[in-house]
């Protein structure tokens, strides 16, 4: 995991295995500043997938990594936030598990705690939220997420995918209970 999107919050292991790749596979929201710092001898593929628009499928990306693993190269997928927070990093494990080829997640910080501390909000404090979740408003396909049976689940809300169908959330989190000046 690249973190939320600041280079200086990258982990001191991922920076370590950045320097140390062959091939680094980065994703759009990975903080590309990153890749500045690489040796030039390093293959940098960016596989970056624009909403709504081309982009190579999961199923290339993960070929890419078994691929390159494979060859003999140290590759490194960095990815923006954690790669098992809303990133697939779980399915591309899978495909690596599934070809034999041996890998280490290295977690990131997620833009979901990484976000509202930023903007100086806590996603828990003692006596107003003893709870949070981290729902994405967006499924797969690009269908919206039906919020109603979480919008009471947590204390503390935190959306991520929010942004292109902001006022439809609010609506389906107001209609299922929650306070309209939240």
């Amino acid at each position: 995991g690249g973190g939320p999107g600041d280079p200086e919050l990258i982990t001191v292991r991922g920076r370590r295995l950045l320097a140390e790749a062959d091939v680094v596979v980065v994703d759009r929201l990975a903080p590309r500043v990153l890749l500045d710092r690489l040796d030039p001898s390093v293959e940098v593929v960016d596989v970056g997938k624009v909403p709504h628009g081309a982009g190579p499928t999961q199923q290339q990306i993960s070929a890419l990594l078994v691929d390159r693993a494979r060859a003999g190269k140290r590759v490194v997928r960095l990815k923006g936030g954690d790669p098992f927070v809303f990133g697939r990093g779980g399915e591309e494990a899978l495909a690596l598990a599934a070809a034999g080829v041996p890998f280490e997640v290295v977690p990131g910080v997620s833009a979901a705690v990484a976000a509202p501390a930023y903007a100086g909000i806590p996603v828990t404090h003692r006596g107003l939220a003893a709870s949070y979740a981290v729902i994405s408003a967006t499924l797969a396909g690009g269908a919206p997420a039906d919020l109603a049976r979480t919008a009471a689940a947590a204390d503390t809300l935190v959306l991520l995918m929010a942004a292109e169908r902001l006022g439809g959330v609010c609506a389906q989190l107001i209609a299922a209970g929650r306070p309209a000046d939240e």
